[in-house]
Order: C-alpha cells, then sequence, then structure tokens
C-alpha cells in the first residue's frame, strides 16, 4: 500500500454514489480497430518510433502546485495555450496520469492533451510525486498502485470544476487508475468515465519481459532516471536504502525490491508486484472505462490480457492485434497519433455534455 493513507480532500463521493452507473457503450462506427501502417512493422518498431520521431503539437501548460495533506507537494500541468480559445467553466475535463518517468512532456500527453483542446475541453496533467522536476519533500516516490494519490488528486479536481469530468492514464498512470476504480467502486463515480492505455495488468508478466533480450532496452531506459532520482531521494534521507544494492540493480524487479517496495509498504518486490497486479479487480469496476492493450505490447505478454469474461459490464476492452506499447501510430512516417486520441476522446464523449 502507498505510504499516504489520508482520507482524500474530506469530501463525501459523489451525490450518486451507489446508483447503477451506465455500462460501456459499443464502440461507435467512428472508432474503427487499429491498423498500423505499413512501413510500421513490430512491436519494438511501434513502441519507439512513436516515442522518438512521431510529429507532435506544440502544447502550452501553465503549471500550478498543490500541497499533499501529508506535508508533500505535486505539480499539475493545465494545457493553456494562448493561441486555443478558453473553453467555457462547465466544459468537460480531461485528467490524463502519465507513465514511468513520464510527464506533461511526454509524447503520449501532448498529442491527448492536444486533442482534448481542440474538442473544446479543459486538460490537466497531474504528475506523479518527483516527475514534475523538482525532487518531492518525503522519503516516498510512487508506484504502480498509488490508488490513493489518484482519489486524493481526482476529488480535488471534480470539487472545484463545473463540468463533467473523465479520466485517462498511459502504463503505469493506466495501471494506478484502474486500481483507483476498482477500490473506489461507486465512490469512483466523480468521473464520468475513464482510460487505461497500454496499462501492465499483470506486473509478473511484464516485469519477466522486460528483464530478457530486448525488453532490457527499456530497462536501462527506465533505470538511468530513477538511479539518478533515488540517489538524490539519499541526499535527502541518508540511509533510507542500500547505495550499492540500488546502483547495482539491473531489473526492476531488483530495483523495486530495493527502493520502490520498502519506500512504499510493502514487503519485498514480489509482494509489490502481486499487490500491484489489477487484472484480477477489474471485475470490480462499476464507472464505464475503455482499457486499451495491443496485444503485441513488448511491455507486456498478450496471453495475458483478460478476456469479455474476466471484465464487468462497465468496461470495454480494445486489444488490436498491433501498437506496441502506447503506440498506435497512423499515416506516413514519422505518423500521428490521431487513431489513439480519437478513440479515447470518443469513447469519453458519449459521457460528457459537450461530446
Amino acid at each position: 500500500m502507498s505510504t499516504m493513507q489520508q482520507n482524500p480532500s474530506g469530501r463525501g463521493a459523489s451525490p450518486d454514489a451507489g446508483e447503477p452507473r451506465q455500462t460501456a457503450p459499443h464502440r461507435p462506427a467512428s472508432a474503427p480497430s487499429y491498423r498500423a501502417p505499413l512501413w510500421l512493422v513490430g512491436p519494438h518498431a511501434q513502441t519507439i518510433v512513436p516515442a522518438l520521431f512521431s510529429r507532435l503539437p506544440d502544447v502550452a501548460y501553465r503549471r500550478e502546485r498543490w500541497d499533499t495533506p501529508d506535508g508533500d507537494f505535486i505539480e499539475l500541468d493545465w494545457a493553456n495555450d494562448a493561441a486555443t480559445p478558453a473553453p467555457p467553466p462547465d466544459a468537460p475535463l480531461f485528467v490524463l496520469f502519465h507513465g514511468l518517468e513520464g510527464g506533461s512532456g511526454s509524447h503520449y500527453a501532448r498529442a491527448l492533451t492536444a486533442a482534448a483542446q481542440a474538442r473544446g475541453w479543459h486538460a490537466v496533467i497531474p504528475h506523479f510525486r518527483s516527475c514534475s522536476g523538482p525532487l518531492n519533500l518525503l522519503p516516498r516516490f510512487y508506484h504502480l498502485a498509488d490508488a490513493n494519490e489518484v482519489d486524493w488528486v481526482l476529488r480535488r479536481l471534480a470539487a472545484q470544476h463545473r463540468g463533467p469530468v473523465v479520466a485517462a492514464g498511459v502504463s503505469l498512470g493506466g495501471n494506478v487508475l484502474l486500481h483507483w476504480l476498482a477500490q473506489r467502486r461507486e465512490e469512483a463515480s466523480v468521473v464520468a468515465a475513464a482510460a487505461a492505455i497500454s496499462a501492465p495488468l499483470d506486473v509478473h508478466a511484464g516485469g519477466a519481459m522486460l528483464s530478457r533480450g530486448f525488453g532490457m532496452v527499456y530497462t536501462r531506459s527506465f533505470l538511468k532516471t530513477l538511479k539518478v532520482k533515488a540517489m538524490r531521494k539519499l541526499e535527502q534521507y541518508p540511509g533510507l536504502f542500500d547505495p550499492q544494492a540500488m546502483l547495482a540493480s539491473r531489473t526492476m524487479f531488483e530495483f523495486d525490491d530495493v527502493v520502490t517496495a520498502p519506500l512504499h509498504g510493502f514487503r519485498n518486490a514480489h509482494d509489490y508486484w502481486t499487490r500491484a497486479t489489477v487484472r484480477p479487480l477489474l471485475g470490480e469496476i462499476v464507472v464505464p472505462t475503455l482499457v486499451l492493450n495491443a496485444r503485441n505490447d513488448p511491455f507486456l505478454p498478450g496471453r495475458v490480457l483478460p478476456a469479455r469474461a474476466d471484465v464487468g459490464p462497465a468496461i470495454e476492452l480494445d486489444q488490436p492485434k498491433h501498437g506496441g506499447h502506447v503506440g498506435f501510430m497512423t499515416g506516413p512516417f514519422p505518423g500521428r497519433y490521431q487513431w489513439l486520441t480519437q478513440r479515447v476522446l470518443g469513447y469519453f464523449a458519449p459521457f460528457v455534455q459537450h461530446g
């Protein structure tokens, strides 16, 4: 569990908590199945090319800092492009939770927030602790099951926003969002709908893929920044964990065993990965939710993806054959995020007033 155990914002559930929720709608005609362009072949190209080469819109952000109830802070980036007319106060609010070591500058974040702006929606990206630039104050960072953090953030956003709120999460952010939806059930109705994109639904299976072969390329990229942060955290809190064991870690399991698990109340990495695995909890979700995973995601084997019988009626599964990890590019090289933005925001449209 997270070390953050406080009640979020002190507000109660929304007025309709406990009432029957609308089930996920069928895929609209405007959302065809994803098909990779002929030039984009294989799971690794479909993952790496979007991250490094895709044509992305410029998004201007306005940063806001919130003090957390436990004496720390987070920073949120609001899409605030002066060239785009400001949406009305009651327009939908699109909230995006980023992936591991991501943030508002991530390729998927820029694409999705720009698309939300184009629809006349508000858009905000809350950063997990340590991911907005300055190092956070407490010993903790963030993790795959950080549902208490998401609960506090979404309830505060919903309390201050006049229009409907929808929330999406990418990779780690999607996993955390699904944990929150499953744990809070009807109380999660502060959002009208949700979407999880390329979430690592089975952390053990995904971790095994990232610990061998080409998966180690992704692991080394993650560990490069995580180890830098961990050393900075040791400057704040000498003796917090073993620096030599942390620096020697070669896999995410080894790093999580030394750093992530003990800093967030887990016994060890096995306990953390087991409790962070959200696939068995998907049947608990009652808020309409899109769960989008490519079957060739190099971060998660297709064989562990849930079937229709594994989830409740509120969940819509979309599992295209291709797409990689947070890929789903279309068009000529270097590609655009047109399909992904239309799929996610199009899913939300029936649930919001201005969709």
